[in-house]
């Protein structure tokens, strides 16, 4: 049971804790490792790595892929889910022809400095659109980009900021505004959800992972992302990444069931965005992949806009002292709205996390 295991042992204080932790775990099993190096150093001068490891056959047919800190900061989540599977079931043998790839801190820089982008400044799931062609325009984004970003946190600038996002609100209505907020923009290289001009190092290393592990040949691949912010509280919804009409999301769907939620069909807690890393995956994959988004409820979305946009001020308008209370007082809060770090929703978030991997391989093995 979820309650009798020990959340110390799979939970970290901070991204250099939970590598420890992720190879004190990998070594349990004997799993071979390798380690990307990210060219950026984190707040302490710490070297930052994605580390990744394989368990079972080296030509499995069939693979199921566990990611953690898509979005840096959320990787408290993703790695203590990581390292609970491999503590805890993962001792028990995988069914046959079953491998199990483990990618642990896809955006280290993120992860290190309790950020949601990457060391661009890009939000890696909305960098995975085709930069051979034209950027996606986002009118809705463009309209309220100086409001969602002002030059002050507080005094006449913020209150007329905050007075131009409810104006918005009302003309619009708010899945209108989430959609301008949070789909992906690619114009204001230093606003919210920003998606780039080109591949960032974290979009390159997960391509490299999946062609080291030649992962388009397998027969069949399962990818669980784990995810924090959206959705009630403790509460894991298995986003669909497959496309509607596909065979991918209707596989999905024999998996996990009518929990499995779509964005473009208005079933999910979030909004259809673009450059999503599920689309790369489809790309490569085709119908041999059922991509999952594992979304975690926090605290309310209102929140998101208000810790997000401190920390975008913070490393757009300061030097980013580690030790200044104010840069404390910031990075504690993003912290708490993507990890709560309660042991009530640490228990719920490994409960889900074993039940969607368990329905993950009992698809693989009928496939």
């Amino acid at each position: 049971m979820v309650h009798e295991v020990d959340l110390g042992a799979r939970f970290s204080r901070d991204y250099a804790d939970a590598r420890d932790k992720f190879f004190a775990a990998c070594r349990l099993h004997g799993a071979p490792l390798r380690s990307y190096t990210n060219p950026n150093r984190g707040p302490n001068g710490e070297t930052l790595t994605t580390d990744t490891a394989w368990l079972g056959p080296e030509d499995a047919g069939r693979v199921l892929v566990l990611i953690s800190a898509t979005h840096g900061v959320e990787g408290y989540c993703g790695s203590g889910a990581q390292i609970d599977w491999l503590l805890g079931p993962a001792t028990r043998a995988l069914p046959p022809d079953t491998g199990l790839l483990v990618i642990h801190a896809i955006n280290p820089h993120g992860f290190a400095w309790r950020r949601r982008v990457t060391e661009e400044g890009c939000d890696l799931n909305r960098n995975f659109i085709d930069f051979t062609k034209p950027l996606p325009p986002n009118p809705g984004y463009d309209e309220i980009a100086d409001a969602v970003l002002p030059p002050a946190l507080s005094g006449p600038e913020f209150d007329a900021a905050q007075a131009r996002i409810q104006a918005y609100k009302d003309r619009h209505g708010e899945r209108a505004w989430q959609i301008a907020f949070s789909s992906g923009q690619y114009k204001y290289a230093h606003g919210h959800f920003y998606g780039g001009t080109a591949p960032t190092w974290a979009r390159r290393t997960l391509e490299t992972i999946i062609e080291e592990r030649d992962l388009a040949r397998r027969r069949m691949v399962a990818v669980i992302d784990y995810h924090t912010g959206l959705g009630p509280y403790g509460y894991g919804e298995p986003i669909g990444g497959n496309p509607p009409g596909s065979e991918g999301l209707e596989r999905g769907r024999r998996w996990y069931g009518e929990s499995l939620t779509s964005p473009t069909l208005g079933t999910s807690s979030s909004v259809p965005k673009s450059g999503m890393a599920e689309e790369m995956w489809v790309r490569r994959l085709g119908e041999h992949v059922v991509y999952v988004a594992l979304e975690y409820g926090t605290f309310p979305p209102q929140t998101g806009l208000v810790v997000l946009r401190e920390d975008h001020w913070l490393h757009r308008h300061t030097n980013v002292d580690w030790q200044a209370p104010e840069t404390k007082r910031i990075k504690a809060a993003i912290k708490r709205r993507f990890y709560p770090e309660t042991h009530d929703w640490q228990e719920m978030m490994l409960f889900r996390s074993r039940q969607i991997i368990r329905q993950a391989l009992a698809g693989l093995a009928a496939s």
